[in-house]
C-alpha cells in the first residue's frame, strides 16, 4: 500500500473519530483491524493519530485562526479531517515534507470534500505554513 493510499485511510478514520467524537485508541486499533493495514502503515497509523489527538486542540486553534469566516464547527467535516491530518504531518512528523503534505491534502479536499475544498484546505495550509516559516 502506498503513503497516499494509507493516507486516504488515515483521513477517513480521523472523519470517523471525528463524527463520532471518539478519538481514542480502541477505535484506531479497530479501524487499523478492519483494513488490513501492512506492518509499516499501522506503524504510520499508530504515529500519526497519537501526534493529532496529542495536540487537537492546537491543531483546531490553527485550523480556527486561519479558517477566516469559517470557525471548525461550522466547516465541513471532511475538510477539518483532512486539515487535522495535514497539519499533523508539517508539525508533528519529522518525515512528511509540508509541500508533499500540502499537495496530498488539496487531493484529497478534490476527491472528498465539496467542489471548492481544494481551494478551501489549500489556503488554509499554505497561510498556516507562511506564518510558521
Amino acid at each position: 500500500m502506498k503513503r497516499s493510499e494509507a493516507r486516504e485511510l488515515l483521513m477517513q478514520m480521523l472523519f470517523e473519530m471525528d463524527i463520532h467524537g471518539d478519538f481514542g485508541n480502541e477505535k484506531r486499533n479497530s479501524f487499523i483491524e478492519n483494513n488490513g493495514l501492512e506492518k509499516d502503515q499501522k506503524t504510520y497509523f499508530m504515529a500519526v493519530h497519537s501526534a493529532c489527538t496529542k495536540n487537537l486542540e492546537e491543531i483546531d486553534r490553527m485550523i480556527n485562526k486561519f479558517g477566516k469566516n469559517w470557525s471548525i464547527e461550522t466547516m465541513n467535516r471532511v475538510d477539518v479531517s483532512i486539515l487535522r491530518l495535514a497539519i499533523t504531518e508539517i508539525f508533528y512528523s519529522k518525515n512528511v515534507p509540508a509541500s508533499i503534505a500540502i499537495n496530498e491534502a488539496v487531493e484529497l479536499g478534490k476527491k472528498f470534500g465539496g467542489d471548492n475544498s481544494g481551494k478551501f484546505i489549500n489556503g488554509i495550509l499554505g497561510s498556516i505554513t507562511r506564518e510558521n516559516e
